[in-house]
């Protein structure tokens, strides 16, 4: 593998972002980066400015790199376009830089390389950091994890159901915290492998992990998460509604997109709290 990558920066106005996208995979990119109002960047990230977005594209060869620049530019005239070179050593060192500890409530959720920083008197969960999403430092997973932190503090033994698990870390976090049962759910294969090896670092073999669709999860929740994109929530609730004893907690939902969130579950006849923020994104609770 060669020792630099090609990075291909693309600013245009939000609404081509999708169209942008498509191009630079048919162009031979090796993976995608966008930046925009449904998916803010990580702080300390450069963000779009309004009413755009910024779509990287990344390239191993030159010659590749070179004609999908040439193909936006054609297809894409008003976009603004840079293409740079950078080592290999630094996009993955960056890329660590990025994934940060994070301390919630009685937790500490970090990557294995700062686990041995972790304080003495915090439940520690160690996550790889791999394809899945969900490594603690992302606002809307310490908004999870602190609603899971409070509802296992007064509740003990408590099932809880977590929906799009990804890495696994709420549902670790909730059997680290003395939950009884505990489920997670998955649409992607690799996200269940990887929660499923999390599991296994962090003492918590016993964890339901699998791909299995909500209907054939059997029995209802005390708790019941979810931490995926807004649409996917609305597009669930009458299945993950049903699945809720007790209480849910929503995630993935930016500022905006909170009164639409909230009306597809006051239909399934849940009734809203008052949830939490942290910058742009929103908790939803509910109870039933």
């Amino acid at each position: 593998m060669s020792q630099t990558y090609l990075s291909l920066t693309v600013e245009l106005p939000e609404d081509q972002s999708e169209a942008v996208q498509d191009v630079l995979h048919e162009s031979g990119a090796m993976g995608l980066e966008v930046r925009d109002r449904e998916a803010p960047p990580m702080p300390g990230v450069r963000g779009p400015n309004p009413g755009e977005a910024i779509v990287i594209a990344y390239f191993e060869d030159t010659d590749t790199a070179e004609a999908a620049r040439a193909q936006v530019a054609e297809d894409f005239p008003g976009a603004r376009v840079l293409l740079e070179e950078k080592p290999q050593q630094d996009w993955s060192n960056e890329w660590k830089a990025l994934i940060k500890s994070v301390q919630v409530g009685g937790l500490w959720v970090g990557p294995p390389w700062e686990a041995d920083a972790a304080p003495k008197d915090k439940v520690r969960i160690v996550i790889e950091p791999k394809m899945a999403f969900g490594t603690g430092d992302h606002p809307t997973t310490s908004l999870c994890l602190a609603a899971i932190d409070a509802y296992m503090a007064s509740h003990p033994g408590a099932s809880v159901l977590d929906v799009g698990t990804g890495t696994g870390v709420l549902a670790i976090a909730a059997r680290k915290l003395g939950a009884g049962r505990v489920v997670g759910t998955d649409n992607d294969p690799m996200s269940v492998e990887l929660a499923h090896e999390n599991a296994s670092v962090n003492g918590t073999p016993e964890l339901e992990l699998s791909g299995k669709e909500l209907t054939q999860v059997q029995g209802t929740f005390d708790l019941v998460v979810a931490n995926i994109l807004a649409n996917t929530l609305i597009a669930l609730a009458p299945l993950i509604a049903p699945k809720v004893k007790e209480r849910l907690v929503l995630a993935g939902v930016l500022a905006h997109q909170k009164a639409e969130v909230e009306a597809a579950y006051r239909a399934q006849g849940l009734i809203p709290e008052a949830g939490a923020a942290q910058g742009e994104w929103v908790r939803l609770d509910f109870h039933r």
